[in-house]
């Protein structure tokens, strides 16, 4: 089974907002000849590599809550313009919701293990999926999801 690392979506307020930052950096590698993908940059590089590699993602914290994840396609690591030490997580263009988690505030990122990481929406009942956005993340909040 793959690892996964969670981390939280600063700067974004709902999964709109990190589609359409996605979708800026996809465009951006598009027009350098690249494939479509995004990347996260991040000072620690996971140990774990490998077992990411296999098919793992990157949870992403919305507002309190796990709301979508990304798949991680590639991890590399370079030494910035200040001399530091860092890794890019290279990340699958398509940004899959998942079913609400709530997670408190945290620094940098977590490993986190497939059976702890939420279901993809897609997985979950039909009644479950059309669910209004709020009443699904009170829901969660209350351990009810």
């Amino acid at each position: 089974m793959a690892l996964h690392l969670i981390k939280l979506c600063v700067g974004a307020d709902s999964i709109d907002d990190l589609r359409d930052w996605v979708a800026r950096r996809a465009l951006t590698a598009i027009a350098a000849g690249l494939e479509p993908h995004s990347f996260h940059i991040t000072r620690m590089v996971p140990k774990r590599g490998e077992e990411i590699l296999e098919g793992g993602s990157l949870y992403w914290v919305i507002k309190g809550q796990v709301q979508a994840r990304q798949q991680i396609t590639a991890i590399e690591t370079f030494t910035d313009a200040e001399g530091i030490g860092r890794c890019k997580l290279f990340l699958a263009p398509e940004v899959v919701e998942t079913a609400y988690q709530p997670r408190r505030a945290f620094q940098g990122w977590r490993y986190l293990q497939p059976a702890e990481a939420p279901r993809d929406l897609s997985a979950l009942g039909a009644e479950d999926a059309d669910m209004p956005l709020d009443l699904r993340r009170e829901l969660a909040e209350l351990g009810l999801l």
